[in-house]
């Protein structure tokens, strides 16, 4: 893991880009807030700004391993899994959990991004990327979650940005 690898996810492009402390940098596709960029609580929006990984879950869990709650249901995901449990929000393989760095934007009361429970977490291979469709979080492809899990640590910083 890298001590100054930093992330930035641009909503307007639809991609993350990860810059390594060694001057390398890895690109992944992702997808947003079907509701757009926004920081208030319950409005299902891509909150913005400055933020740090604050919680890194699921080190150990299998590709696909499906979370409620932040904790492993013990399910893997498949697509007859997907058609027998209706609608959904599919938090899968991942989680990094956000928090946001500033105060009355991301951070605090109504528009505090951890309280808001904003992750990068993986998705059904099968959901598009490249198009708004999250419920506020960043999903990415599984095995771009799991690369990405073991490049960065507790405290790398993301910006969001449109």
């Amino acid at each position: 893991m890298s001590e100054n690898t930093q992330i930035e996810v641009d909503l307007s492009s639809q991609q993350m880009t990860v810059f390594l402390d060694d001057g390398e940098m890895s690109c992944y596709p992702i997808s947003s807030a079907k509701n757009g960029p926004g920081e208030v609580l319950d409005s299902e929006c891509t909150p913005r700004g400055l933020h740090v990984i604050a919680e890194k879950i699921g080190a150990a869990a299998p590709e696909n391993a499906v979370f409620v709650g932040r904790k492993p249901t013990g399910e893997i995901y498949s697509e007859t899994l997907a058609e027998s449990s209706g609608e959904r929000d599919w938090i899968l393989t991942r989680i990094m959990w956000l928090d946001g760095r500033e105060e009355g934007k991301n951070k605090g009361g109504k528009v505090d991004s951890k309280r808001r429970y904003i992750y990068i977490h993986g998705t059904p291979d099968s959901t598009p990327l490249r198009i708004p469709g999250s419920r506020g979080c960043i999903r990415m492809k599984n095995a771009d979650i799991i690369e990405l899990f073991e490049l960065v640590s507790v405290g790398t910083s993301i910006e969001i940005v449109e």
